[in-house]
């Protein structure tokens, strides 16, 4: 590891990296705008200039350069020595701030990146109190570039970072630079909008408020909304992300940094595909048929009920007409609750992996690269934890079917127990699985939405949400990621995890950790599962 000297404070830092980014990852607060871990480096906004010691040409002895160095440009060397505390490099922050300040409106209170704003906290911390400009500012139209997206181009501070994401990682290259000078602004290509599947991550870059969501425009506060860590539910590549909500209503969803699956990015179907949380035609209580009739029972009678009618159907046999459809929307906590209970009450039991809904092809970016080139995949498989489903079937042993084929075996009449869990938030009851119903002596359903399997069932169960529920998810790569619960369930449900965990014959509140805990046993990597590390201060 490089060795270098930063205001009189010596740091280790790794190999290869430019200066700013290990003054960053050290704890320094250096300014800058233009610059992103993730994108090109092009030094543009001048903020982060920094002083640094070359030998002087007459002595050859080190002494400070005469002109101010990009420290965002400059790669680290081992005994290299620079200053950002010094009256040169100050006076440049307060210039470049007054520069940026020229032209920009002063509207952060309805600025919805208030809070959260770089040109705010710069503004305080290295600008002046004072403004010099006297004359009449440019002002800019508001620019509708996509259909999720406005750009606000008063605020804009021409850092070009989303320029560059279209160009480098989306490679869809939608925005550029027009004009020159101080007429120069961001803007779309003439009939190319901004609508790539990757596209809301540019508002996520922007440092100031000049890229905005419409979905979350004017919503929300961000100072209100508290953030928690997740893991997106969206497809098998279970990028990290935080679910930002407030009064238990989620409002929007921003990438977590993970070097090992996502790095900065999520898609645009991840980032916006949470509605269905706070759907009205959800499932939100427990039923039980009583001959025609559905009745409501108190959710502490659950787990006795379906015991007693599971022993009664299995009659003192090793239970090898009863199956479990476990689901690629659960997480591996639920899973082996569930397993390990059908197992204990029918040990003869089949166990199956449902359906896993699933897109054409994977899509690699920027567009046209390969899956070893890509530097973000969205996964054709629309279920975050297949892999993790199927390593808990096949730690438990027994007889595990294809899900087709036991499905056409119950269709056919060879089961009197079934338990089927969906939570896909889409339709994913065809005729071919719809079969079931009716043929099944005692069907379980845990599902979110109604379908016919739910109309048909004996027990249903309700299915939360992933942002409901705390658990984890192992993504097709084998990470396993730990995620914690957001918001509250609907008025009426409880938890997967809390109605699996009584049904499992535990007593008390259900955790996550202490299940894994028991997972461990057979299945070691769960034994340290836990969040992935937080966001390092360079990760933006």
């Amino acid at each position: 590891m490089a060795k270098l000297v930063i205001d009189n404070e010596e740091i280790e830092c790794r190999d290869g990296i430019m200066v700013l980014q290990a003054a960053l990852e050290a704890g320094w607060e250096v300014p800058h705008y233009c610059f992103h871990p993730g994108l090109s480096v092009v030094a543009s906004c001048r903020l982060c200039l920094m002083e640094i010691k070359m030998p002087n040409p007459r002595t050859q002895e080190l002494d400070w350069s005469p002109k101010l160095m990009p420290s965002c440009q400059t790669p680290v060397r081992d005994g290299m020595i620079v200053r950002f505390h010094s009256e040169k490099v100050r006076n440049n922050q307060r210039d470049c701030m007054e520069f940026f300040l020229l032209n920009h409106p002063l509207d952060c209170p309805v600025c919805d990146q208030a809070g959260e704003c770089y040109l705010q906290d710069y503004s305080f911390k290295f600008g002046a109190a004072q403004s010099r400009m006297v004359d009449e500012k440019i002002k800019n139209p508001k620019k509708d570039v996509g259909p999720r997206t406005l750009l606000y181009q008063d605020r804009c501070v021409l850092c070009t970072r989303c320029v560059r994401f279209c160009d480098e990682i989306s490679g869809t290259g939608e925005l550029c630079v027009v004009n020159r000078g101080a007429h120069a602004e961001i803007d779309a290509f003439p009939g190319v909008p901004l609508d790539n599947p990757l596209q809301g991550n540019v508002v996520d870059i922007c440092p100031v408020g000049a890229l905005l969501d419409k979905d979350f425009l004017f919503k929300r506060r961000v100072w209100e909304l508290r953030p928690t860590p997740s893991v997106c539910p969206g497809c098998a590549t279970g990028c990290s992300i935080r679910v930002e909500h407030a009064d238990d209503v989620v409002y929007r969803i921003k990438p977590r940094y993970n070097p090992d699956v996502n790095a900065w990015w999520i898609c645009d179907e991840g980032r916006f595909g949470y509605k269905y949380i706070r759907d009205a035609r959800r499932i939100t209580r427990p039923a039980v048929r009583r001959g025609p009739e559905r009745k409501a029972p108190k959710w502490e009678d659950v787990p006795r009920t379906i015991r007693f009618r599971i022993e009664e159907q299995v009659n003192d046999g090793n239970g090898e007409t009863v199956f479990l459809v476990a689901s690629p929307f659960m997480s591996c906590e639920e899973t082996w609750l569930l397993v390990r209970f059908i197992r204990e009450v029918a040990p003869g039991s089949v166990l199956s992996l449902g359906h896993v809904p699933a897109g054409d092809a994977d899509q690699h970016f920027p567009v046209g690269s390969s899956a070893q080139n890509a530097k973000f995949t969205i996964c054709r498989e629309k279920a975050p934890n297949r892999r993790g489903v199927q390593r808990v079937l096949e730690a438990a042993g027994g007889t595990v079917e294809e899900f087709e084929d036991l499905a056409e075996r119950a269709a056919n009449g060879e089961f009197t127990v079934g338990w089927v869990v969906g939570g896909c938030p889409s339709d994913w009851v065809d005729k071919k699985i719809g079969r079931i119903a009716g043929k099944v002596d005692l069907l379980i359903v845990q599902d979110m939405f109604e379908n016919a399997l739910t109309e048909a069932a004996a027990i249903l169960l309700p299915a939360c949400a992933w942002a409901e529920r705390e658990g984890s998810f192992m993504n097709r790569s084998g990470v396993v990621q730990h995620f914690d619960r957001a918001v509250s369930p609907p008025d009426g449900c409880r938890t997967d995890g809390q109605y699996l965990y009584e049904t499992a014959g535990f007593e008390g509140l259900y955790r996550a950790q202490r299940v894994r805990e028991l997972m461990a046993a057979t299945m070691p990597e769960f034994a340290e599962v836990g969040l992935t590390r937080p966001s390092p201060a360079h990760a933006h």
